[in-house]
């Protein structure tokens, strides 16, 4: 019994939101990171970004998820990259199998088209992790992962990462130069405030262009001000 509704518990968190429900207030706030980042980027239209966090459970995951979402609502051809080469998730949130992917492509001569998956979701393609390779940061810095970019950008409007914690492992900074911007999720009564400065620090280090953060999670009452602007 415990078993099954813990289940069920991991199935609403790993929801889709802005697709099931894109009425609501939390669809509506990812729409606000979408406006967000198209203003930060308005020299330039963002073409490749990466999602990550400080640490684990801070819920970049179904940040990014959501955020490649709204994006192809939006009318945008959006490839949701699963760049997470320890613990992959997408596949999971998209439910779709994880049998080959962007490790396949790595270490192989397939093209992107030949990998990549069509999602419910109108506009929005997913590439999942594929098998989990033994040396994930080397492959995400390698020169196959900058050709892995320039190909995908020949169909896709945004190419969106989503990466491990950068506190865990080096792969995000590694992802981070070779990738025109970064977002950094926060959780709310969870992330210590010196461990996101740090995973800050780590980025800045890696010449990253960090777009801006997003604070997940948040307590917020019921009211006016919710329903009209969300939390």
């Amino acid at each position: 019994m415990a078993r099954k509704k813990n289940k069920t518990i991991q199935t609403r968190a790993r929801s889709l939101i802005a697709n099931e429900d894109p009425k609501s207030p939390v669809a509506e706030q990812f729409r606000t990171i979408r406006t967000n980042l198209q203003f930060a980027s308005i020299d330039k239209e963002l073409e490749t970004m990466m999602v990550t966090s400080a640490s684990p459970a801070e819920g970049k995951s179904i940040t990014t998820a959501n955020t490649a979402a709204v994006f192809a609502q939006q009318g945008k051809k959006v490839l949701l990259v699963d760049a997470d080469l320890r613990k992959p998730t997408m596949h999971y949130t998209f439910r779709v199998d994880n049998t080959y992917g962007l490790s396949n492509y790595l270490v192989s001569s397939r093209s992107v088209l030949d990998l990549v998956r069509e999602s419910n979701v109108e506009n929005l393609d997913l590439l999942p992790c594929g098998p989990i390779p033994p040396n994930p940061s080397e492959l995400l810095g390698s020169k196959k992962m900058e050709r892995f970019i320039k190909e995908a950008k020949q169909t896709y409007d945004l190419i969106i990462f989503d990466t491990p914690p950068v506190l865990a492992v080096t792969d995000a900074p590694v992802l981070s130069r070779l990738v025109e911007g970064v977002l950094l999720v926060v959780r709310s009564k969870q992330t210590d405030q010196e461990a996101a400065v740090k995973a800050k620090e780590q980025l800045l280090q890696s010449k990253a262009n960090i777009l801006g953060a997003v604070l997940n999670d948040q307590d917020v009452s019921a009211s006016n001000y919710y329903y009209y602007y969300g939390r």
